[in-house]
């Protein structure tokens, strides 16, 4: 009974957000913040970690929580790296709550354990989420189902926040199916489903082969909640190799905050604006809302694309984006994406 309240009262608040960014243009709808760079993994597809870097200082991580607040942001999303090895995790969830805001987490799961559970939902965590890449470890990825199985069946039996699997398409996975099979086992455990469609070890989207493609299609027709339902043209584009035409609102309504403090597009655009958060205005908001980005043909940043959403019918943004065919080469795409 206390899971179907806190589901219950989640939904409201995230209803009454989703509602206040189609009023209001002109606040951050997703921050998403990095409180470490270290990886206890290293996956042949990502660029976002390393293996030396120090945990940010909670007190700084909670001084730009207090100025995403400030600018309005409606959910934050920890990420890295492996958010789990930073030891005030816990306090930055619950001090984004506190704040008003959504909280939710990334991680490859290997931190969890049920005492790490129960600490997250004393924190009021809202929204979990573990990408899994295959059934068996490889020399890809260790985000293996077998390997993180014990720590799924932790939190079917104690998460009162949401949890979602996300299955992944593409980007040297050696064996597609292996997709099917941990949508399915998602589904059985209660949690949400979606797919993330990979980029290869340079950072290239490369179009479905015809075993990928059909794994594909076979997650869509299991109904896999997610970037199926309300990101189909995207994801079928993506599929396919082919470009996107939309309105990517990065800097505005999506916030990328490094470790350092900086404020990037997102985490394949790093360097743009490049602007300290504790400098950003609502100026800086505007100016980036009305920005067209030349990446964005070929962007796979699942999260920017569903915060754009909310403003694809609307707002034209100033100078034209450059025609698909004058896009030399795909921009780098992400597997991070977090299904809400």
């Amino acid at each position: 009974m206390n899971r179907h309240i806190t589901r219950a009262h989640r939904l409201a608040r995230v209803v009454a957000k989703g509602i206040w960014a189609v009023l209001d243009r002109r606040h951050p709808i997703l921050a998403h913040v990095v409180p470490m760079r270290r990886c206890n993994l290293a996956c042949a597809y990502c660029n976002e970690y390393d293996s030396t870097s120090k945990p940010v200082p909670l007190e700084v991580m909670l001084a730009r929580l207090d100025k995403l607040a400030e600018l309005g942001t409606s959910m934050i999303t920890v990420s890295g790296g492996e958010p789990l090895m930073h030891p005030e995790l816990d306090a930055m969830a619950l001090h984004a709550r506190r704040r008003g805001m959504v909280s939710s987490i990334i991680t490859n799961g290997y931190y969890l354990s049920p005492e790490r559970i129960r600490r997250l939902n004393a924190a009021r965590l809202d929204y979990l989420q573990i990408s899994i890449d295959n059934v068996e470890p490889d020399d890809t990825s260790m985000k293996s189902l077998r390997l993180l199985e014990p720590k799924l069946k932790w939190l079917a039996e104690l998460a009162e926040f949401s949890v979602n699997i996300n299955s992944v398409v593409g980007g040297g996975i050696k064996n597609p199916e292996d997709a099917l099979t941990v949508a399915r086992r998602a589904r059985e455990l209660g949690f949400t489903s979606s797919i993330g469609i990979l980029h290869d070890g340079q950072g290239q989207l490369r179009p479905f082969d015809e075993r990928q493609m059909r794994v594909y299609r076979e997650l869509q027709q299991m109904g896999s909640r997610g970037d199926t339902r309300v990101n189909r043209v995207f994801q079928d584009n993506l599929a396919r190799g082919l470009p996107n035409r939309w309105r990517c609102r990065a800097g505005a309504r999506y916030l990328y905050v490094d470790e350092g403090g900086l404020v990037h597009y997102c985490s394949q655009q790093r360097g743009a604006p490049g602007v300290p958060l504790a400098q950003y205005s609502r100026e800086h908001l505007r100016r980036e809302y009305d920005t067209p980005k030349a990446c964005a043909p070929y962007c796979t940043v699942n999260c920017v694309q569903r915060v754009a959403l909310f403003d694809n019918w609307r707002s034209p943004q100033k100078t034209p984006l450059a025609s698909p065919a004058a896009q030399s080469s795909p921009a780098p795409a992400s597997d991070r994406a977090l299904a809400n």
